[in-house]
């Protein structure tokens, strides 16, 4: 290396080491140092401005409460609620001891020593509101009485900043006793219950005095998640949840010593009583309400949000429908009721959901014969199952998957099944053999003909020629819940639970050509300072329009020569199927025209059991309840009315499939209850049939119903063979592109 090279090496590593001089220089220990005491001094005069400008303001809960107004779709009232705070002020001594040490022990076990305020868990609260994660926690019951007494629940920055500041004021000047007495008579406990006494009345009625440790204990726990924690409505999950939080707040209670160990384990959770509804509520009004509400829940608009009022929510309800359903029910089913002196009558439930399949709009709705006197509604339950009401869903998923019998046809309109009864269905891991109505045999028959009649041996060994899981997935896709929906050949029969709801979405979907419908009850959501986006009514297509179209081609020929033919006029075009429940606990028909969807059940619930599910027969003194009965008559007087006396709608139906046909050798012959059917030549061997007196291998004894032309109780004749050309033409029901 050169001299030159040397000097400009030596001068460039003087540069260097003069600018890491500079660094060191400008970052040393004492300057950093010295900048973070200055950034803390920095906030703490901040906080002390603060401190200093905000002062406690008035209370803002009983000053500025406003009433909600629930709307017809038209923008006339339908309710108002909120108008009086239920809450009525209970001084602090009036409440049991153990009772107010319930809620210190589930919210705040330091309240007695704490200066107000929780700082750790202030800064957990600020951090999940700057990172969006909802509700802060962490706050003592100082900062929760100063929210809900002096601010809003807003989730942000500014007010729970405020909160701080106020709750360290509110603690220098305000006792424990009297913070305590403010935050228990102003939280919210669910069941429209502002305050300890409101509560004690609304779960346990009893006054807020008479309360027990234990009943203290739950209502303490429930100030968590009020609409997930009330026992009458929650899910497992949140029953689960709050017995957990009972126990936690009864062990605190121990560690606290304000609860004996031999005590506590001697206390059982306190389950409360049903809920009463509010006045106002009688009618369909209080099933509209609650069926707004628990949408608005999903929808991120809490009770509490609810509570603070000024909202105007309006509902899909289309006034003019509602009232043709309630006179729908009225007419074709209360007026042959004798409640009073007819033990069955007593027991009969109705319920329905009518949909607009091109929008998703819940437009009518029943819930039951009044809302104060059974708050359960009919309409959006889940607790019965919608029976032969699902085959055309198995069909579909036939259809979408492109499925084969075990003959290697393509399933379609016209593919042959065999129609016996307690015929053992074939290439399946778990062994089935349900029994037709009567156990009615019937040859070998179209899949229109098994849809017209609901032959259960046909549809389950569809089932299983599509495949269980497949099954479900499809039924899952057109928006029923997964509910006791197991995997097995029984679904066939509509084991799972759904409600009239669910159902309506399905069936709409299929009307909507396969793209998914989801019915939603509210319109809009307004408020002043803030405005809640609807559910979104309408999807992506869950199902192709071929499946969705064939499957409507074949329920129309349900309506016109089926089971459903109590719902045929010549007002308007309709598909829909019938479906009637084990035992006959329930009995439905799903409809549709081309312009309105609608699912009209029948429950039989006692009213002496604690809501158990029991028969329906022998209602109105008509022998077997079937969906092809009163449901069917409520749905076509309604649809008649909903239309405005008819309509020229037809289906706009493409590309049906008509599915594959094997010949059989020689044609099927009905057999006979206690004979076992042949295989067909071209099917592996079947297990031996089981005798009449056997019960099924799966238990599952839903039936069909029976042509309309027939008395309920009617037997249905064996079907005289089909040969295989019959009912192959254009006129045959169901077969015609048009759909008509």
């Amino acid at each position: 290396m050169g001299r030159a090279d040397a000097r400009r090496a030596q001068r460039h590593e003087s540069r260097r080491a003069a600018k890491s001089g500079g660094i060191r220089r400008l970052f040393t220990w004492r300057k950093m140092l010295g900048a973070f005491f200055g950034f803390c001094l920095l906030i703490m005069g901040a906080f002390v401005a603060l401190y200093m400008y905000v002062d406690i303001p008035k209370a803002n809960a009983l000053a500025e409460r406003q009433s909600n107004v629930y709307q017809y779709s038209d923008g006339t009232v339908l309710a108002r609620t909120g108008d009086g705070v239920n809450r009525q002020i209970v001084d602090l001594a009036e409440v049991p001891k153990d009772v107010q040490h319930t809620f210190v022990a589930a919210e705040n076990k330091s309240f007695y020593k704490d200066k107000g305020v929780d700082l750790k868990g202030t800064a957990r609260g600020l951090l999940n509101t700057l990172s969006g994660k909802g509700k802060q926690g962490g706050s003592t019951i100082t900062q929760q009485y100063v929210k809900n007494y002096y601010l809003t629940q807003d989730p942000t920055i500014s007010r729970k900043l405020r909160e701080l500041v106020i709750s360290l004021k509110v603690d220098q000047k305000t006792s424990k006793d009297d913070i305590l007495a403010g935050y228990i008579n102003t939280a919210f406990y669910g069941r429209g219950a502002s305050g300890i006494q409101a509560a004690a009345q609304a779960y346990y009625g009893v006054d807020a005095k008479d309360l027990n440790v234990s009943q203290g204990a739950y209502l303490a726990a429930t100030l968590q998640a009020p609409s997930q924690y009330d026992w009458a409505t929650a899910t497992a999950t949140g029953k689960r949840l709050v017995k957990e939080r009972w126990g936690y707040t009864l062990d605190n209670m121990v560690e606290m010593h304000w609860l004996d160990k031999a005590e506590r384990d001697t206390l059982k959770f306190p389950v409360p009583g049903k809920p009463k509804p509010a006045p106002g509520m009688e009618g369909q009004t209080g099933y509209l309400v609650d069926a707004a509400n628990k949408e608005l829940n999903e929808q991120g608009v809490t009770p509490e949000m609810r509570l603070a009022g000024g909202w105007t929510f309006t509902l899909n309800i289309d006034k003019k429908r509602q009232k043709a359903l309630e006179k729908a029910v009225d007419r074709q089913l209360e007026s042959k009721l004798d409640r009073k002196n007819n033990k069955v009558d007593a027991t009969v439930q109705a319920g329905a959901t009518s949909v607009d399949p091109k929008t998703g709009a819940v437009v009518a709705l029943y819930g039951g014969v009044d809302y104060v006197k059974h708050y359960v509604s009919n309409a959006t339950r889940r607790d019965y199952q919608p029976a032969s009401t699902f085959k055309p869903l198995v069909f579909a998923s036939a259809l979408e998957n492109e499925s084969k019998t075990q003959d290697g046809d393509l399933i379609g309109v016209n593919t042959r099944y065999d129609g016996t009864s307690r015929r053992p269905v074939v290439g399946s891991d778990t062994p089935y053999n349900p029994q037709n109505e009567d156990n009615r045999s019937y040859g070998n028959v179209t899949v229109q003909t098994a849809m017209n009649k609901s032959i259960n041996s046909v549809f389950a060994q569809m089932v299983v020629d599509v495949g269980p899981a497949k099954v479900k997935e499809t039924g899952l896709a057109l928006g029923l819940p997964d509910k006791n929906f197991p995997e097995r050949p029984a679904i066939t029969l509509g084991t799972m639970n759904a409600s009239t709801w669910d159902m309506a979405g399905a069936y709409a979907t299929l009307d909507n050509h396969g793209k998914k419908v989801t019915p939603f009850i509210v319109k809009s959501a307004k408020h002043r300072e803030r405005t809640v986006e609807p559910v979104k009514g309408i999807g992506s297509q869950v199902i192709s329009r071929k499946s969705a179209d064939t499957v409507t081609s074949v329920l129309t020929g349900v309506v016109d020569s089926g089971s459903g033919q109590a719902a045929k006029t010549s007002a308007y075009e309709a598909a829909g199927k019938t479906g009637t429940a084990e035992e006959n606990k329930a009995a439905l028909f799903a409809g549709y025209t081309p312009e309105l969807t609608t699912v009209v059940a029948l429950f039989g619930e006692s009213p002496n059991k604690g809501g158990a599910q029991v028969s329906l027969t022998g209602t109105a003194n008509s022998g077997r309840a079937n969906g092809g009965g009163f449901p069917a008559q409520i749905w076509a007087d309604y649809t008649l009315g909903a239309l405005g006396g008819g309509s020229t709608a037809r289906f706009d139906l493409q590309d049906v499939e008509h599915g594959e046909v094997t010949v059989p050798a020689s044609p099927s012959t009905t057999t006979s209850p206690s004979q076992s059917p042949a295989p067909s030549s071209s099917q592996p061997s079947t297990p031996p049939v089981q005798s009449p007196s056997a019960p099924p291998s799966e238990s599952a004894s839903q039936t069909p119903e029976p042509p309309p032309s027939q008395s309920p109780d009617a037997p249905l004749p064996s079907e005289t063979p089909i040969l295989p050309g019959d009912g192959l033409s254009s006129g045959w029901p169901g077969n015609n592109p048009a759909g008509q």
